[in-house]
């Protein structure tokens, strides 16, 4: 899980170095799509983008932007893979996984695709750039470093501390073969429920609850 952690981080930091250059990515985009006569349709797809690169593009700078962005969707096929490997998944971080799978697909149409609030990466573009070019390219990285923090975040709940009566045991890690808790899993809503902080403990604290012993029985009648 450490490696997954710090493997997310590097290509997050990389990340942020693309956004800072969006604007060049875009122009590179304009003058590939002039170079191969294809400016009436929108780039919807990363294997559009792959082609524009290796076939349409003749300036360093271009090549350097556009090489960057086919990058970070290959360094993060090669993280998917290998959080199936570190995690047994259960609803909610299979279906995360398989969102992020579906997205960095190369011929995935990434059209109707539109990165919200936080992310401005959309309201950096013009109205018709936005409409109708780039919305959807420019929102499937943030779209799928969102999902990937949401699995990181989702496996480490799923890390409880069992406390057991007079004394605080070490915390291990649910077997997932167990059901997962209601409390974690009750807004999976299309996959992308995001775990907060308070139904953690909410569910830890009902779990003690139910482990204090019960008052002794009693015979009917007066005490």
């Amino acid at each position: 899980m450490n490696e997954v952690v710090e493997t997310l981080r590097k290509i997050e930091e990389k990340y942020k170095l693309f956004q800072q250059q969006q604007f060049t990515f875009i122009r590179a985009l304009e003058r590939t799509r002039e170079e191969a006569h294809d400016t009436i349709r929108p780039v919807s797809s990363i294997v559009q983008v792959q082609c524009y690169k290796d076939s349409h593009c003749y300036n360093s700078t271009d090549r350097r932007i556009l090489n960057m962005f086919v990058s970070l969707c290959n360094e993060l096929r090669c993280l998917c893979q290998r959080m199936e490997t570190v995690h047994a998944g259960d609803s909610v971080t299979n279906g995360l996984l398989e969102k992020c799978k579906l997205l960095l697909n190369d011929s995935n149409d990434l059209t109707a695709l539109r990165a919200t609030y936080p992310h401005g990466v959309v309201n950096h573009l013009s109205l018709e750039e936005a409409q109708h070019r780039y919305g959807g390219v420019v929102s499937v990285l943030p779209i799928v470093l969102d999902s990937m923090r949401d699995w990181v975040t989702h496996s480490k709940l799923k890390v409880l501390y069992i406390v057991s009566p007079g004394c605080a045991r070490c915390k291990k890690e649910t077997p997932t073969s167990q059901t997962a808790p209601t409390a974690l899993t009750s807004n999976n809503d299309e996959n992308t429920v995001k775990l907060q902080e308070k139904d953690f403990k909410k569910f830890l604290a009902a779990n003690q609850r139910l482990k204090k012993k019960k008052a002794p029985w009693r015979p009917p009648g007066k005490h």
